[in-house]
């Protein structure tokens, strides 16, 4: 439609937005997907928008009504801001609480509290002696912006806390969003002031709180609505998550008048399914459901995994989806090597963003997608995840379409491709010879999660690799300022700061050394996991895949890449390089201590009354014992409480010693003794 004239597309647009809206309506047959109509309905409204003497009475449209920005101060979150893992049917909603029943020993899910996911940008407030301190966003999870003066000017933020008796110091958290209404109020007067538009409520209340005059997000309809607490006192705070929101509510704080309290899955299927039903009513935006385990106990006892917490889960509605055309493939070649298709599509506007390009994860899925090139697809965009190509609109394909061919050789380096039984990813096999390759790696050995070498960004690792400067991460520690300078956009000061950063790297800590080198499936939390039990390098360099199993966080897949990582001759000489070139850590705690149970592996397992799991396990290693979460021929000795399900049998059928509560506390009481 873009070759015709304003006011024949308008016409046009009119006409198919009432046909399909016939037969959505009235003869519930619709020939199109929502997402088409939206598109449609968009550029009505556009054009509507900018050619004022297009406007109708009765029009469709008619029918209806986060980097730290360096001009902020950067601060650090005392408790991380963590990210929730996703559920996007009822099945990974059922595998999620069955994880969590499993990991708390019992058969029956525990209480949860429900409550609509709000489409905003999540803050922190720090309230100390009842004042509001400081407001902050979450940025990278560990350090966020300071945005205290803008949240000041927000109407729903209590500057001070109704009643008494509060807490020293503690943080709250909480979604800052737009109303519907608002947004619509908002981009109306800027329309009329010939003022740029947000193009949804998020993007609106995100760019309002970065706004570094304050009396211009006073102007902003800005809401806040909390949903946890951060930093939180040590005594006298509610043991559960609900009765946390009933104390915010009662100090001032605003919460969710749709939070529940859910005690099966039943319940949380009936609870989605309700408030799905509500969504296109509420006055905000959400794009889901979060579900979380309520007892605190309970919640630690679960802990985190990586950058998510095992006790939550954000249940998303529906993606939104659009239709457009695949222009191309490209591979791209990751750091292990995995050679991933990705779509070239005509831009599409869909999810609040416009789109060109989309995952299709590997050959597996081309050929599930039966796609060929020119195919019209549609594609679907859930919240923050990449876009995906989700199915192929056959009646729309060319007769004389090409099939999608997988590379015989790297794309980069012209290695050959190969693919492990087993595996659906096609592997470069360059290795180190790859540039890929060694960038990818470059990029995480130096991210902030593992060495974290400030001012080591994309451009520049570009041209350290493409110069023949960087062939391995080890190659940056022998860097030196003359070798920079030539490089673009490459001065004396900022070579001289790359070279301090990357000096300062050398001191660092086994997990985020373990977690740098880029192991397959080896994260932060099982780097972290690896760092506390085996205390140095070459004792994990040299564990055999049984004893690397033993780890609370490693399983068959995770132990035999480790073991190939460690046993491969380019990756022993590239620890020994990295270690010449003086990369260090400070001693690992947490080793297993000498004691009376020195050698032996206990299990705690079910429901202990006089202290929590973790603290037997603590007393338990206190002794000299290591504490494993799941049962093994090597296991010495079962704690179990009322509740202790599978352990308790798989332990028994293996004949190892149980023991309950009491017997373990005069076992302790006289092992502490000597």
């Amino acid at each position: 439609m873009s070759d015709l004239q304003p006011p024949e597309e308008a016409k046009h647009l009119r006409a198919r937005l009432q046909q399909w809206g016939h037969e959505y309506y009235v003869l519930d047959r619709p020939s199109v997907p929502d997402s088409e109509y939206d598109l449609a309905f968009r550029r009505l409204q556009q054009l509507e928008a900018t050619h004022a003497e297009l406007r109708e009475e009765n029009s469709p449209t008619q029918r209806v009504g986060g980097e730290p920005l360096a001009s902020f101060v950067s601060v650090e979150h005392k408790v991380p801001m963590l990210s929730l893992d996703n559920a996007f049917d009822g099945d990974e909603m059922a595998a999620f609480l069955k994880r969590v029943c499993d990991r708390l020993d019992q058969q029956s899910i525990p209480e949860l509290v429900a409550e609509p996911k709000l489409d905003g940008v999540a803050v922190s407030l720090m309230y100390e002696k009842g004042e509001l301190a400081r407001a902050a966003t979450r940025g990278d999870g560990s350090r966020g912006e300071d945005i205290t003066k803008n949240v000041r000017t927000i109407g729903t933020v209590p500057l001070k806390l109704q009643g008494k008796s509060h807490p020293e110091l503690f943080e709250v958290r909480g979604e800052i969003y737009m109303s519907r209404q608002g947004f619509e109020d908002f981009n109306e007067q800027a329309r009329l002031r010939g003022e740029k538009t947000f193009v949804n409520p998020r993007n609106a209340a995100a760019g309002s709180l970065r706004q570094l005059d304050s009396k211009i997000t006073a102007a902003r309809p800005l809401v806040f609505c909390c949903y946890s607490a951060g930093l939180q006192p040590e005594v006298n705070w509610p043991d559960t998550h609900w009765d946390v929101l009933q104390l915010f509510l009662s100090w001032g704080l605003p919460i969710s008048a749709h939070a529940e309290r859910l005690n099966s899955l039943e319940a949380c299927d009936a609870y989605y399914d309700r408030v799905a039903e509500l969504r296109d009513t509420l006055p905000f935006d959400i794009d889901g459901i979060v579900f979380k385990v309520n007892d605190f106990a309970a919640q630690q006892s679960l802990g985190f995994v990586a950058r998510a917490p095992r006790w939550a889960i954000a249940r998303k509605f529906p993606a939104q989806e659009a239709i457009t055309k695949l222009t191309g493939i490209e591979f791209q070649v990751g750091r292990t090597g995995a050679i991933t298709p990705v779509a070239r599509l005509e831009p599409v506007f869909v999810g609040g963003v416009t789109v060109s390009n989309a995952t299709l994860h590997n050959m597996d899925e081309v050929a599930r997608l039966e796609l060929r090139m020119q195919d019209s697809v549609v594609i679907r965009r859930a919240g923050d995840v990449i876009p995906q190509v989700v199915s192929v609109i056959l009646e729309r394909r060319d007769q004389n379409a090409e099939h999608v061919q997988a590379p015989a050789d790297c794309p980069v380096c012209h290695s050959p491709v190969e693919r492990s039984s087993g595996e659906a990813t096609l592997r470069c096999t360059g290795g180190l010879v790859c540039p890929a390759q060694v960038k990818g790696a470059v990029r995480h050995f130096a991210s902030r999660r593992a060495l974290d070498i400030d001012g080591l960004g994309e451009k520049i690792i570009e041209q350290l690799v493409n110069e023949g400067l960087v062939r391995s991460v080890a190659d940056l520690y022998s860097l030196t300022v003359e070798q920079l300078l030539p490089l673009e956009r490459m001065g004396a000061k900022s070579a001289g700061n790359l070279i301090a950063a990357i000096d300062a790297s050398r001191q660092t800590t086994l997990a985020k050394f373990l977690y740098g080198l880029g192991i397959r499936e080896v994260g932060e939390a099982t780097a972290e996991s690896l760092a506390k039990e085996f205390g140095d390098i070459h004792t994990l360099s040299e564990a055999s895949e049984e004893r690397l199993t033993e780890v609370g966080d490693v399983g068959p897949i995770v132990a035999e890449h480790l073991r190939r990582f460690f046993t491969a001759e380019v990756n022993q000489a590239l620890v020994r390089s990295l270690l010449d070139a003086g990369i260090s850590w400070p001693a690992v705690a947490h080793l297993a201590a000498e004691g009376p149970l020195q050698g032996q592996t206990w299990v705690v397992t079910g429901r202990l009354d006089s202290l929590s799991r973790d603290q037997a396990e603590e007393r338990i290693r206190a002794l000299g014992a290591k504490t494993a979460k799941s049962v093994s021929k090597k296991t010495s000795t079962i704690l179990a409480g009322p509740g202790a399900g599978s352990k308790l049998k798989k332990a028994q059928d293996l004949a190892i010693p149980v023991i309950d509560e009491t017997e373990f506390h005069t076992m302790m009481s006289e092992l502490e003794g000597e």
